[in-house]
């Protein structure tokens, strides 16, 4: 099916240089038992591979003309196909500690990537080929210009690293981005525990509204100078200043007073 064409709706670009298909399917360390969901197979390029390690491989997949040229595979007998939108998927519905891999689709990698902290507590870890510049912001440290809102919430559940840079080319069609693959492994508490989840995921969203304003003026509804300073921030600093654990550190605080 090498003539399928690559559906702008779906954000397809379909990964094709062998050295960074290999370099995924290292990274993954598939082991025969394993629990392994890959979302968005596309022309199988990591899929098969999988398959020669793995007893058995969950997919999600959307496009009804991939999911019938991956039934008629050689490693079909192989595959648990899910059809459908990944974004409707009950990750929790395949029981076990599970492995979770795919070349994510550009246009709903950041919705999905917040879907999927909420099962993090279900999962081994987590390798996603993205847009570099998303992958960058992921990752991201305090007092750079990539560090915000998502970088704080992912970082609450996972320790996260950029493996692998990978160029347009080696993708068909080329996007117009370079692409980047990261691991993310889930660590319980690791920025410390959030009393309140919504509160601390709320109070996020505020601090970075306006990244140009001043914590204290970003945050004026919720905290004034003195909370702010109770638990080492000074008002005058810019959310992209704040280290992720002062934020779970003022959420707590401002729940305990109120």
């Amino acid at each position: 099916m090498t003539e399928h064409k690559a559906r702008k709706r779906f954000g397809q670009n379909f990964l094709q240089d062998t050295r960074i298909i290999s370099d995924i399917v290292n990274a993954v360390r598939p082991q025969a038992d394993d629990i392994v969901i890959e979302i968005g197979p596309g022309l199988a390029a990591i899929t098969e591979p999988l398959t020669r390690k793995l007893n058995q491989l969950h997919v999600c997949e959307i496009d009804r003309d991939i999911i019938q040229f991956l039934k008629k595979q050689p490693f079909a007998n192989k595959l648990v196909i899910h059809d459908g939108d990944v974004l409707q998927f009950d990750f929790r519905s395949i029981v076990g500690k599970k492995k979770i891999v795919g070349n994510l689709p550009y246009n709903i990698s950041t919705p999905l990537l917040f879907r999927l902290a909420d099962v993090a507590d279900d999962v081994i870890d987590m390798h996603f080929m993205l847009q570099k510049e998303v992958v960058e912001r992921m990752v991201a440290v305090p007092k750079t210009n990539d560090y915000g809102r998502l970088s704080v919430m992912l970082q609450y559940f996972f320790d996260m690293e950029l493996l692998i840079e990978v160029p347009p080319e080696s993708f068909d069609p080329a996007p117009k981005v370079d692409s980047a693959v990261v691991r993310m492994i889930p660590v319980l508490n690791r920025i410390g525990k959030a009393e309140n989840f919504k509160h601390f995921s709320d109070l996020v969203r505020d601090s970075f509204h306006q990244r140009r304003k001043t914590i204290r003026n970003n945050l004026k509804n919720i905290a004034n100078d003195d909370d702010l300073l109770a638990v080492g921030i000074e008002p005058q600093q810019r959310a992209e200043e704040i280290a992720p654990e002062l934020y779970v550190k003022l959420s707590n605080y401002l729940v305990q007073a109120a």
